[in-house]
Formats: structure tokens, C-alpha cells, sequence
């Protein structure tokens, strides 16, 4: 059984718009290669032969793995989203104790996940430490370096 996936709804088609590419352009290019590969004769020393069969597991498995996702989303609806306690999709602003530097961070499923936009998964430890906190709370945030403490000063949509 596959583990449910959270998403927004831009991420779930963000998520079959990449399916859709892999099995409709990907699947079929992948084909054409082993086929050309194929007509050059001797399989058992032929590089392109190895190389576009191994393109093709690759891409097979991560369009098995995207159908595993899609097929166990289940679609976020941001509007019923409560703002009282960290949880994911929540805009999270945070003070580092030490620093008072600030930082804001959006928790989003895995697959959304883009540090460039602000949006960490809900599976880094940093996110895994702020779920449930509360405006006030400080969580203790295990880093590479050591432990860290965050103060939460907002929490929005």
C-alpha cells in the first residue's frame, strides 16, 4: 500500500503533465533509440543497445513511481487549512534564538518541495520540528552542525 501524498492541487497537475510527457514523447523516443540501436546488429557489444535499454528501465521506473503517487494524492484544500498550530501548507515565519535571524518557509508535500520558492517538504527535520507548534513556541531543531532553537512568530496561509 502505497503511503498517501499530500498536494496541492497545482502540484497533482504539475504531476501528471510530467506523466503524460514521460509515456506520450519519452517512452516512444526511448523506443525509436532501441530499435536504431537494434538494426546496428551484434547486441551483446553494442553501447547504444546497453544504454537506451537502461534509459528505458530508468524511465520506466520513475513512470511507475509517479502513477504510485498520483494515484495515492490526496488534494489539499489550502482554504481549510487551519493556522493555529504548524501543519503543512502553512507559511511559516520563524527567529533563530541565537542569530534573531528570520527566515519563512512554506511546508509542502515532498514533490513540491523548491528551497528557491521558500517551500521545504514536510520530511526535512526542520519542517518535522515545527508541525503542531504554536505563535510563541520554540522548537529544538536537530541540524548537521548541532541543535538548534527557532522561535515561530507567524503562521499564515
Amino acid at each position: 500500500m502505497a503511503k498517501t501524498t499530500y498536494v496541492t492541487q497545482g502540484g497533482l497537475d504539475k504531476m501528471k503533465a510530467e506523466l503524460n510527457q514521460m509515456q506520450s514523447v519519452e517512452r516512444p523516443e526511448i523506443s525509436r533509440q532501441i530499435a536504431e540501436a537494434r538494426d546496428k546488429g551484434d547486441l551483446s557489444e553494442n553501447a547504444e543497445y546497453d544504454a537506451a535499454k537502461e534509459a528505458q528501465g530508468m524511465l520506466e521506473m520513475r513512470i511507475a513511481q509517479l502513477q504510485d503517487s498520483i494515484h495515492s494524492a490526496r488534494v489539499l484544500d489550502p482554504s481549510r487549512i487551519d493556522t493555529s498550530s504548524v501543519q503543512i501548507l502553512n507559511k511559516v515565519t520563524i527567529k533563530n534564538t541565537k542569530t534573531n535571524a528570520k527566515m519563512q518557509y512554506q511546508l509542502v508535500a515532498e514533490s513540491e518541495a523548491n528551497l528557491k520558492e521558500g517551500k521545504i517538504s514536510i520530511e526535512t527535520p526542520i519542517a518535522k520540528g515545527l508541525l503542531g507548534k504554536k505563535v510563541g513556541d520554540i522548537a529544538e531543531i536537530e541540524v548537521p552542525n548541532g541543535k538548534m532553537q527557532f522561535e515561530i512568530v507567524e503562521i499564515s496561509m
